[in-house]
């Protein structure tokens, strides 16, 4: 299967958009190779602005840049854009209402070797919180190529999660994203699997796995975690046993906690969070990383079968 990392799809994207769209420029704090905004300096050097090691700088710019009508994205490592820019984010950008795109890369422990100092665990959790904000989250490379192109097109502050590890492509031209809209890719009534970002993948191999064994699971990439898409949500609740997410993040304000929120006031069901558990990362490479997190279809598995032998010694 053909793998490309996430970071690499946005810094492609950000070239055929650029092309289409004069508006378009990108700001970087001193890591342009590492977020692959290189591609878009090197074709549009007078729209490129490398702020420097200041993230703070570089999103205050980024909107001011907003109010000339510019679309503006900002990038950086997932750590310093979330957490050491959150109050400009949080005041400068989301405060206002104004239209910049927020797109880290290098996030969750699958950053690897640069350990828990650059792995951020907890960036969606901030951005969930701020008022007004859209946080976003790829399954694979085609689908960040268009999660790009539907942010500038959207009119507001958007916050996009990007990775440094090659993962599968699990999609073709044909696939549709849209914010606000989660994916069923497979279908089932046994087990509902809420997977985000790279889990999208290890969910599908879950499920393979699962039909193995009779169970059939009902995999849905939750690409927008804010807007959830409460309908699919919903009906995947009531229509399966119970409901597993799936992310490369704390268990403790992600995906996990947006859904469990939404159906606890909507329809109460059992709700099992994969993820990472509260704690730090650590420095290995980033396929090391997974496995030692448990961030694989095997541990998927896993916590879909001892539930599920657990409700049937119940009956």
């Amino acid at each position: 299967m053909k793998k490309k990392s996430t970071r690499q799809a946005y810094g492609e994207a950000l070239v055929k958009l650029g092309k289409e769209n004069e508006n378009i420029v990108v700001l970087e704090a001193d890591l342009s190779k590492s977020t692959m905004t290189a591609f878009f300096k090197k074709e549009f050097p007078d729209r490129h602005i490398n702020i420097g090691i200041a993230e703070a700088d570089m999103i205050g710019t980024a909107a001011g840049l907003a109010t000339t009508g510019k679309i503006p994205f900002a990038s950086t490592f997932a750590l310093f854009g979330a957490g050491r820019a959150y109050d400009q984010i949080r005041n400068s950008v989301a405060y206002p209402k104004l239209n910049v795109k927020i797109c880290p890369t290098h996030a969750g422990v699958s950053l690897g070797e640069d350990g828990a100092s650059h792995q951020s665990v907890e960036d969606v959790a901030l951005m969930r919180v701020v008022p007004g904000m859209t946080v976003l989250c790829p399954a694979d490379a085609v689908e960040t190529e268009q999660m790009i192109f539907a942010a500038a097109k959207y009119e507001g502050p958007v916050y996009i999660r990007l990775g440094r590890l090659n993962i599968p492509v699990l999609f073709d031209d044909s696939y549709k994203f849209e914010i606000g809209k989660a994916k069923t890719l497979t279908e089932g009534n046994d087990v509902a699997i809420l997977a985000t970002g790279l889990m999208v993948y290890e969910a599908t191999e879950a499920a393979k796995q699962l039909a193995e064994q009779g169970i059939k699971a009902r995999v849905i990439n939750v690409s927008t975690i804010k807007p959830l898409d409460e309908e699919t949500i919903l009906k995947a609740a009531k229509e399966c046993k119970f409901v597993v997410t799936s992310e490369e993040h704390s268990v403790i304000g992600g995906l996990g906690s947006a859904v469990s929120e939404f159906l606890s006031e909507n329809y109460p069901t059992k709700v099992i969070k994969h993820g990472i558990n509260d704690e730090f990362g650590q420095s290995a490479d980033g396929e090391t990383m997974l496995d030692n997190y448990k961030l694989r279809a095997k541990d998927i598995v896993e916590i879909v079968l001892r539930n599920i032998y657990s409700r049937n010694r119940r009956r």
